[in-house]
């Protein structure tokens, strides 16, 4: 019989985001967040090697932290931990719930409170957006971070369980911080930015694959998707972000890219898609793909754990023969 501890620990995390969504106190993510930035203070220079120790010690720290935590005790403790590692590291329900806050600011002419909205989903500066680049920000940001918040995850979680759940929370979480070609991220940032590329090159390309296959579900065309994916993403500046917003693009129907506006500066993006640039509506059915996208990675992600789970050994097992 097979170990079904990790299958069931990611089933209980999931259900426990979809129906409480982020811990609104103690946010483990919060706390490693103010780790890491105490620890950037005292480690900081302007280099690579620099970062790189940074890197290794933050996530190797919680990586180790993580395998004796998933170990520990018979099924129902392996499980628990599992479940709320799974719940801690889950972004799925704030990310939709933070997509249709902004569809509503939108919809309601409130530029201000649209402003606001958009600083949770992405860097962008909102002072320079419009409603129409409002809208683009939240449905790129939509389809980046389903596969960055959910389908990262669940991913690493299916295949190395805790440690894979919080060791790629803490690339992520890294990233997000210091991993920007700014004067001050583009050395120090730049161990922490690549080693996200590297996690999550399969994430990604499964977000791309289940948005294909969901494309039909939010009225849009798989084949304009796959056809999307094939043609745009490799343009995009990040290699994983591309397949990820180009699927959605050719999913919604829309055309996503052109001028991005950072703190550190503009960005150039290629365009992704053929149809027309997204407004307010679009991000209601953004939301949707991301809702959809997440439900199905979940399924898949616990049939991997515990298609994968090692098996329990059951029985009295014979003495082996001696010479």
């Amino acid at each position: 019989m097979r170990d079904g501890a990790r299958a069931a620990g990611l089933m209980i995390g999931i259900l426990a985001d979809a129906m409480l969504g982020d811990p609104r106190r103690g946010h483990p993510v919060a706390a490693f967040g103010t780790l890491a930035a105490g620890l950037e203070r005292w480690l900081y220079r302007d280099s690579r090697v620099a970062g790189a120790v940074y890197a290794v010690v933050l996530v190797g720290g919680t990586v180790a932290a993580g395998v004796p935590a998933g170990r520990v005790g018979g099924p129902v403790t392996r499980t628990a931990v599992t479940a709320v590692s799974t719940w801690a590291v889950l972004g799925g329900t704030s990310l939709i719930g933070e997509g249709a806050a902004l569809a509503a600011a939108l919809a309601a002419d409130d530029r201000a409170a649209a402003r606001t909205r958009v600083t949770h989903l992405c860097a962008r500066d909102p002072a320079l957006l419009d409603p129409d680049g409002m809208a683009r920000a939240g449905v790129e940001s939509l389809a980046e971070n389903t596969s960055d918040a959910v389908v990262g995850p669940l991913v690493w979680g299916a295949v190395a369980g805790v440690p894979g759940l919080l060791g790629y929370r803490a690339v992520n979480t890294l990233d997000a911080m210091v991993g920007y070609r700014s004067a001050r991220y583009e050395r120090f940032g730049w161990a922490c930015a690549r080693l996200d590329d590297l996690v999550n090159l399969v994430p990604s390309r499964v977000t791309a694959l289940l948005t294909v296959a969901i494309a039909p579900l939010v009225g849009g065309s798989s084949r304009a998707a796959l056809r999307a994916w094939r043609r745009d993403a490799a343009g995009h500046p990040s290699p994983n972000a591309g397949p990820v917003e180009a699927t959605a693009a050719g999913a919604l129907g829309l055309r996503l890219g052109g001028p991005t506006t950072y703190a550190h500066g503009t960005e150039n993006r290629p365009a992704l898609g053929d149809g027309h640039p997204p407004r307010q509506g679009d991000l209601v059915r953004a939301a949707r793909l991301s809702r959809l996208v997440a439900a199905a990675a979940g399924a898949l992600a616990v049939g991997v754990a515990y298609a994968t789970g090692r098996p329990r050994s059951g029985g009295v097992h014979p003495e082996p023969l001696t010479r």
